[in-house]
């Protein structure tokens, strides 16, 4: 899941690392258990409602209905799997995974993405078919399930919004339920100009437009969730700003090896290589270091190696520093 912060041999170099999670973690056990509850609430609001949505998508002949009821069956399965990965991320480490499960949101978010993506495509489908064989909808029972579900999403909405924004597994369920209340529009829309006008093709139309939207944020979801899959660098760590940071300490030669990737977007991992004069303390760099990474960046999980010569265990020396792109 994570990198071991270094791959050499460092029996004959100061090797340090600062595990002092208090920084990154104190606030996580909070935090996740109110986002596990919002999680788990909306979960079951949203799984009663969708059969109501089935059966009147069913007997109103409405396609933009039977899309909301799928966004529904998705947002279910998307909560539910947000709401293990809750569960996962509260894990302790062990011996296979020493970094722990907290990745594992990560992951859940992605999946969710891909969700996301086959339903719009699903959509599009189904509102081709629709528009090539127009059948009959039924617009006021149409019309009343789609208000039911417009106030069940927004109370949904409301509850998952009130949780920890920058997760991005709970993000990942509210970008599903913002598809929802688009479909929900979507099909009062579509049901009130079926009623006042006759006119059955703007049901597959809105619904098309309902899908475009939802592809929107399925690629943003995925796009985010893979970036951290790939252990890029997180959003908002600047590494130039930390390679200088750290070099205008006193005593500091150059910074190389650098490495900047994180479990989550909110759980920042750094390793590099420090450089110092010979006549310097190893111990004293590493604390100015490690309290200058604290202070400024907010990285308190890092682990720095100590060398009085550049690249003498090797790593990436070719460049100033190297970050997971």
């Amino acid at each position: 899941m994570g990198h071991s912060p270094s791959g050499h041999d460092h029996a004959a170099h100061d090797h340090h690392h600062d595990h002092d999670h208090d920084h990154d973690h104190d606030h996580a056990p909070t935090v996740t258990a109110d986002s596990a509850k919002r999680v788990k609430f909306a979960m079951y609001l949203t799984a009663g409602f969708m059969l109501a949505e089935v059966i009147g998508g069913w007997v109103s002949g409405s396609l933009a209905l039977l899309a909301d009821a799928g966004h529904m069956f998705s947002d279910s399965f998307a909560l539910g799997l947000a709401l293990f990965a809750f569960y996962m991320g509260d894990k302790a480490p062990d011996k296979r995974r020493t970094f722990g499960y907290q990745r594992f949101q990560v992951l859940a978010a992605f999946i969710n993405g891909l969700m996301l993506l086959g339903i719009a495509v699903w959509i599009f489908i189904a509102a081709i078919e629709r528009f090539t064989q127009p059948i009959e909808v039924l617009a006021g029972p149409m019309m009343t399930i789609a208000i039911l579900g417009l106030l069940v999403n927004l109370v949904v909405f409301k509850v998952l919004h009130g949780g920890d924004q920058e997760n991005l597994n709970l993000r990942g369920a509210l970008l599903h339920v913002m598809g929802d209340l688009l479909g929900s529009v979507a099909a009062i829309a579509a049901s009130l100009v079926i009623m006042l006008t006759g006119w059955t093709p703007i049901d597959p139309l809105l619904s098309v437009l309902a899908a475009a939207l939802i592809l929107r944020a399925a690629w943003k979801i995925l796009r985010r969730s893979a970036h951290t899959l790939l252990e890029g660098t997180p959003e908002g760590v600047d590494v130039d700003k930390i390679r200088t940071a750290l070099e205008d300490i006193e005593g500091v030669v150059s910074v190389h090896d650098l490495h900047v990737w994180g479990l989550t977007p909110q759980d920042p991992l750094l390793s590099l290589h420090l450089v110092v004069r010979d006549d310097m303390s190893h111990q004293v760099m590493l604390q100015a270091a490690y309290a200058r990474l604290q202070e400024r960046f907010g990285i308190s999980h890092a682990t720095l190696q100590v060398e009085g010569e550049a690249c003498l265990t090797g790593g990436d020396c070719q460049v100033t520093s190297t970050t997971h792109p």
